[in-house]
């Protein structure tokens, strides 16, 4: 208990300082005003290490403190996702306050809407059903859990990202809405950017919680299958054992910090398939931003979609029109001017028998996200194009 307490103290002293940039969002008053408020949040926190430090050393079992520590780091870390999406803000209402104020507005628009809700829902309850399907793979059932999951988080926040920018630029065009925005000091690059970036936000915090719910999900998955015997416990990582080994061994301290560090490691992976997935969610965002600045949305809807199946069949095509000159020739053009969507296909990297190489994996995670940064500034910029010469009136 002479190491549990503090320990629990200053984890939950850090739970309360995460926790201060969102509760300052939620506030009108300056933070010096609140600055009592927020002393008494952070110390009330960190007390609260006290009994729960008690809670652990009633139920020493290392397999339930290892828990508790992995709840403690998921928990931190959601903490932790929803500051940066403050810190996203203040920086663009502090730097570029007319784009920014935009950009919230869009992703005020975003999350309000039912439809946010509602299919971030239908997603997590997917996600939560494949656990218990039985899918005859003999053994490899957690990498068909893997490969559903990681294609849920991609396709999910894509048809909300697509279908909010169709409604939310084309009816602000087309109802004259725009003209009100734009014959204020807003110019026309601030808002279609504005808008890009807010129902992006939008959608990263969709593919967020689905990344959330999915690193969970693999571990009821790979404990369901654990119980029946079909999957073996992975060893630590080693960086984990030697700190442990180090500081607090196989102690309930120690257990607390273990359950911590394997949270960090199937974040660490599980956060190269979400990036990667959310790459095509950006470029298909794009895309629709692009489009809905001279398309209504049913049409813009229907672009995308054709957008998405010959980005996914370009390749395909081109492969098997050998000898074919012409329809060659169109199959090229399309995989030149189409986003290469296999691109974001993290299916290879999941279902195969050894893991892919770290190194490696993170180069391929970093080439896949400049693609998608180069191509999505390509279709921002023809859509500026497009909307310079757009009559608003």
């Amino acid at each position: 208990m002479i190491q549990l307490i503090p320990l629990c103290m200053v984890l939950f002293l850090v739970q309360g300082l995460a926790a201060l940039p969102w509760l300052r969002a939620l506030s009108y008053e300056t933070f010096r005003a609140r600055l009592p408020f927020y002393g008494k949040v952070v110390g009330i926190t960190a007390l609260c290490g006290i009994p729960f430090a008690f809670i652990l050393q009633g139920n020493s079992d290392p397999d339930v403190v290892a828990l508790w520590g992995r709840f403690y780091g998921s928990v931190l870390l959601f903490q932790l996702g929803i500051d940066l999406f403050v810190l996203a803000f203040f920086s663009m209402l502090t730097f570029w306050s007319k784009g920014g104020a935009v950009a919230l507005a869009a992703f005020q628009e975003g999350v309000r809407q039912p439809m946010f809700w509602l299919l971030t829902f239908l997603g997590t309850l997917g996600m939560v059903v494949s656990i218990v399907i039985p899918y005859f793979t003999f053994g490899e059932d957690v990498k068909m859990v893997k490969e559903i999951t990681y294609a849920l988080t991609m396709m999910i926040p894509a048809i909300f990202g697509v279908i909010s920018s169709s409604v939310s630029v084309s009816e602000e065009i087309e109802g004259r809405t725009a003209v009100t925005l734009l014959s204020k000091p807003i110019t026309r690059r601030d808002f279609l950017l504005g808008k890009y970036l807010g129902i992006l936000l939008a959608a990263m915090g969709m593919t967020m919680s689905m990344g959330y719910v999915l690193v969970w999900v693999h571990l009821a998955k790979f404990n369901y299958d654990f119980m029946q015997g079909v999957t073996q416990t992975p060893p630590d990582p080693e960086w984990l054992s030697s700190l442990l080994a180090s500081t607090y061994e196989r102690t309930t301290p120690g257990d607390l910090l273990r359950g911590f560090g394997l949270w960090l490691r199937d974040f660490d992976e599980a956060f190269p398939g979400l990036v990667i997935g959310f790459g095509q969610v950006a470029t298909l965002l794009a895309v629709s931003v692009a489009l809905a600045t001279r398309l209504p949305m049913v049409v813009n809807i229907s672009m995308c979609l054709v957008v998405y199946l010959l980005g996914h069949l370009a390749p395909v095509m081109t492969e098997v029109s050998q000898g074919l000159a012409l329809v060659q020739f169109v199959a090229q053009l399309f995989e030149l001017l189409l986003p290469g969507l296999p691109f974001f296909d993290v299916s290879t990297a999941i279902v195969r028998e050894t893991p892919p190489d770290p190194t490696r994996y993170a180069l391929y995670t970093l080439n896949v996200a400049i693609y998608a940064l180069i191509y999505t500034t390509i279709a921002l910029l023809g859509g500026l194009i497009l909307f310079e010469d757009r009559d608003v009136a």
